[in-house]
């Protein structure tokens, strides 16, 4: 019998597709990790010079940037 291919479904736990605001973060870090950023202070440094900004349009910190990804994660 031939192996069965697993595939990874997208956003597999999700129950809403993500909004506009959680796309736009997900890509932002995404590129930050393609540049290879990988502190959490070089991280909200690029979010802030790129954007999206962070909640409520204000700048990121890494407090901010821990309590929205926990905020998200749920």
């Amino acid at each position: 019998m031939p192996e069965k291919t697993l595939y990874n479904e997208t956003h597999q736990s999700r129950s809403v597709p993500p909004t506009a605001y959680e796309s736009l973060l997900g890509d932002a870090i995404e590129r930050a990790f393609g540049q290879g950023i990988d502190s959490l202070d070089a991280l909200v440094a690029y979010l802030n010079q790129s954007g999206p900004p962070g909640p409520n349009g204000a700048a990121w910190t890494a407090e901010s940037y821990t309590a929205e990804i926990a905020k998200l994660a749920v």
